[in-house]
């Protein structure tokens, strides 16, 4: 098969037409037609404006949100953790005064006693 054979031109003929030299140049197109296009572009434009502003705003209101959940979160485990500290502070000078050390979350699993020889050498 010949190289000419298997080359497909695709043109548009409503843009482009074909002289006598062969060369393909543009048709012109009246002003009337373009304004027309102008006119009918205007509104499809405004359109997906009014679309991308509405979708940018509601990225903006979910990022808000994101970011005051997270903050809220934050806050709440600090305060968790300032708490905690000032507890242990506390415990530890209240063991410090009286000697004594209190566990809450214990288990008494048996009690026994001890009775011990106060042996001297």
């Amino acid at each position: 098969m010949n190289d000419e054979q298997k080359k497909i031109v695709i043109s548009r003929i409503s843009e482009f037409h074909q002289n006598e030299s062969g060369d393909y140049q543009r048709v012109p197109v009246s002003p009337v037609n373009r304004w027309i296009t102008y006119a009918m572009l205007i509104p499809v434009i405004v359109v997906l404006v009014l679309i991308g502003v509405f979708f940018f705003a509601a990225f903006l209101a979910l990022l808000a949100v994101a970011i005051a959940v997270l903050g809220v979160r934050f806050w709440w485990l600090r305060r968790k953790y300032t708490h905690a500290m000032q507890e242990y502070g506390n415990s530890k000078q209240h063991a410090n005064a009286d000697q004594e050390i209190i566990i809450e979350d214990a288990q008494v699993i048996e009690e026994t006693e001890v009775y011990r020889k106060a042996s001297k050498k």
